[in-house]
C-alpha cells in the first residue's frame, strides 16, 4: 500500500522558484508510473505532470516550467518548479498514474507578492 507524503510548499514570490517532493513509505512509488497534481481554491483537481516508471516525463499545458524527475532507489519523486505565476497557487497532491485511491495529503503553494 502507498502512503505518499509531500513536502516543499511554501510561500513565493512570482517568478521565483520552488522544489517538490513526494516520498513513498510504501512499496508502490518506485514500480509505478507517478504523477503531480493540483487543486486551487474552487477548482476541480488537474493534471500538472506525470513520469513513467523508467523516467520519461509528459507534460501538461500546466506544467511549462515545471520538471518532474524521480529518484526509484529512494522512493522519490519531484517537481521542481520555476518562473512561478500567481496561477500555480494550488496544494499539489502525488499519486499514481492513472490516479488511484491512494493520496496524501498535499503540500500548499502560495504564489504572491
Amino acid at each position: 500500500q502507498a502512503q505518499f507524503v509531500e513536502s516543499g510548499g511554501g510561500l513565493v514570490q512570482p517568478g521565483g522558484s520552488l522544489t517538490l517532493s513526494c516520498v513513498d513509505s510504501g512499496d508502490i512509488l518506485k514500480v509505478s508510473n507517478m504523477a503531480w497534481y493540483r487543486q486551487s481554491s474552487g477548482n476541480e483537481r488537474e493534471l500538472v505532470a506525470r513520469i513513467t516508471v523508467d523516467g520519461r516525463p509528459h507534460y501538461t499545458r500546466y506544467s511549462g516550467r515545471f520538471t518532474i524527475r524521480r529518484d526509484n532507489t529512494k522512493s522519490t519523486m519531484f517537481l521542481y518548479m520555476s518562473g512561478m505565476a500567481p496561477v500555480d497557487t494550488a496544494v499539489y497532491y502525488c499519486t499514481t498514474w492513472p490516479a488511484g485511491a491512494d493520496w496524501g495529503q498535499g503540500t500548499q503553494v502560495t504564489v504572491s507578492s
